[in-house]
């Protein structure tokens, strides 16, 4: 199934605009691989037992289909986990998450600038919402910004007014941010005025992620902030994944957009949350 291809033709493409063949149980496989490997973008890393619940397909039958997309240099499966190859996926996957629910994550990073002042220390994390504040910034300068991004590195080295420091230790393709041990270390030595962050799931009112490594990077930063913010837009509720990161109470602030049901949000206020609306245009 491999073929020599030109290399601005990444793999993804060539799934992506692949035909459907005229046998119906081929053309069901590849429209199957075609919405794992979406659903691997989407999310950086999954569960392989997931995929069998989200699809309704076998054990057997999700590798074999993992396996295939494996060798097409698309996906990397380690230990029960499949996750985006280090190749120009992890950038199709970046602009792939990044451009889903656009409006909401805007509005989101729009209201989180309410919450920050100039001259105070912020923990922004990897996630994309996030990174919709990051143009936002200089607006509330001078500031003290403190991530582990990759991407919000490069974004924010050169901007005046704004001290970066940069949260090195084992960098990870698939998110294109640094997590693990080390970078727990430098988290530890420091002290912000409030930590942003976002997840890829909630469930029972508690955060969740697939990935333990950005669990606990992101429980350090959580650790080391007088107060935290969850970003969270309206598709996240609902979701399942793997390890818990936090309880929704635990933060300070929860801020959703206007299309999350009013369920969600009078579920959360009754609780004691301060949820914050951000409206959409």
């Amino acid at each position: 199934m491999t073929k020599n291809t030109p290399q601005s033709e990444p793999a993804f493409d060539r799934l992506m605009a692949e035909k459907m063949p005229a046998d119906s149980r081929q053309a069901r496989q590849l429209a199957r691989r075609k919405m794992i490997t979406e659903a691997v973008m989407a999310e950086g890393t999954m569960r392989i037992e997931d995929l069998t619940d989200k699809f309704g397909i076998s054990l057997m039958t999700v590798h074999r289909d993992l396996d295939e997309l494996v060798s097409l240099g698309l996906l990397r499966k380690t230990r029960g986990i499949v996750s985006a190859a280090p190749t120009n996926l992890i950038e199709s996957s970046d602009i792939y998450r990044s451009s889903r629910q656009v409006a909401e994550k805007r509005a989101i990073a729009q209201k989180a600038m309410e919450f920050i002042e100039p001259g105070q220390a912020v923990f922004l994390d990897d996630s994309t919402t996030v990174w919709q504040m990051v143009h936002l910034l200089e607006q509330k300068t001078p500031l003290t910004v403190l991530t582990n991004s990759l991407l919000m590195i490069n974004e924010l080295k050169e901007v005046r007014e704004i001290a970066l420091i940069a949260l090195g230790g084992q960098f990870f393709n698939w998110c294109n941010a640094f997590m693990g041990r080390m970078t727990r270390s430098q988290i530890a030595e420091v002290r912000a005025d409030t930590f942003f962050v976002s997840m890829s799931a909630i469930a029972n009112d508690v955060v969740y992620h697939q990935s333990p490594e950005m669990v606990e990077t992101k429980r350090a930063m959580m650790a080391s902030s007088e107060r935290s913010i969850l970003l969270a837009d309206h598709t996240k509720f609902d979701q399942r994944a793997l390890h818990s990161f936090a309880s929704l109470t635990e933060f300070d602030t929860v801020i959703v957009d206007d299309n999350t049901t009013p369920e969600h949000i009078e579920r959360m206020r009754d609780k004691g949350i301060n949820v914050e609306i951000a409206k959409t245009e």
